[in-house]
């Protein structure tokens, strides 16, 4: 038996927590667990806890059983999904500090453990895909499988992303045969944008420059660009993927003003530069090819004075390495 099957038939009150600004793993693991509990064990008793996320997952039943403010209670056992540091609960921070038992389920290389039980494993493609794995396939129902997928398409790019790997692509074979529907999943959970968002993307395309001589794009939206929008973080969602499709980039970076005089930086990059070892510096976190932090500072342009210099410096040692390789050849 794994650990948190263990952990959850030895609880009789389970909360369950994902990372702040949720995204489609996030979401999708919570109320991936969420429902499996609901669906095999009918004497426990299960709520989830997620700041505000996109409307186009609501399609998801057990998403509206979600609560947006922690309302005190106590549980036997606290679940954190898809978070890479305690940190980033934020406002259910107390709601993990609480529980009598903490589990933490994630695939960010950059979590070093915070709970009771720790079930990290970065060679997966996503929290979902992980979580696949550690539940009974006979006891997935068809309503848990779509949280699953929703995870999966999110975290792989629609499986266009690096992290994409030959068991991914057979874990969504698996999520197929449960009745789920793969299209409408992809097209209006990942795809689909509103008119405000293309606007937004638009804009901050228009906006992006190239720096490190053509290796990198970075573009930025001002807070009072957000503010004329009415816009959130949850209308920003795809704009630093789309910067990493333009030709010869190899680091992507976004960055959006935040108040109190903080910054969100967003971060891809293509080939070799590591940006959660940035995103890390900067106590954030993320993935190898996918990372973000929060920087306070003056301007924008301080924020990506100091992200590019790591920037540089690991796209330096990666072309020093190739002409050492290249010379040993020689």
């Amino acid at each position: 038996m794994n650990k948190l099957i263990e952990e959850i038939e030895n609880a009789k009150t389970i909360g369950i927590i994902g990372h702040s600004s949720p995204d489609g793993d996030c979401v999708g693991s919570c109320t991936a667990v969420y429902q499996y509990i609901s669906d095999n064990y009918k004497d426990k008793n299960v709520q989830i806890y997620l700041q505000p996320f996109k409307e186009s997952f609501y399609f998801l039943d057990s998403a509206k059983t979600i609560l947006h403010e922690w309302d005190g209670k106590e549980y036997d056992l606290c679940i954190a999904l898809d978070c890479g540091d305690d940190k980033r609960f934020q406002d259910f921070y107390e709601c993990f500090q609480n529980a009598k038992r903490t589990v933490c389920v994630d695939h960010h290389i950059s979590n070093r453990g915070y709970a009771d039980v720790d079930i990290i494993h970065p060679e997966s493609s996503s929290t979902c895909e992980l979580l696949f794995d550690l539940l009974e396939f006979d006891k997935i129902s068809k309503e848990t499988a779509d949280s699953l997928y929703l995870g999966l398409v999110h975290d792989t790019g629609a499986f266009r992303y690096s992290n994409t790997t030959k068991h991914s692509m057979e874990v969504a074979g698996q999520l197929v045969e449960k009745g789920i529907q793969t299209q409408k999943i992809i097209d209006d959970t990942f795809y689909a944008k509103t008119y405000m968002q293309n606007q937004l993307l638009g804009r901050a395309l228009m906006e992006s420059i190239l720096f490190l001589n053509g290796k990198g794009i970075v573009t930025y939206l001002k807070k009072n660009v957000l503010d004329f929008y009415g816009a959130t973080s949850i209308d920003l969602d795809g704009i630093v993927d789309q910067l990493r499709l333009t030709k010869g980039i190899e680091v992507a970076l976004f960055v959006y003003e935040k108040p109190n005089g903080e910054y969100k930086v967003s971060m891809r990059s293509n080939s070799y530069v590591d940006v959660s070892k940035i995103a890390s510096y900067f106590g954030g976190g993320g993935h190898i090819r996918a990372a973000g932090c929060t920087l306070p500072a003056s301007s924008i342009h301080d924020v990506i004075n100091n992200v590019s210099a790591h920037i540089e410096k690991q796209l330096l040692d990666y072309e020093q390495n190739l002409e050492e390789d290249k010379c040993i050849t020689d």
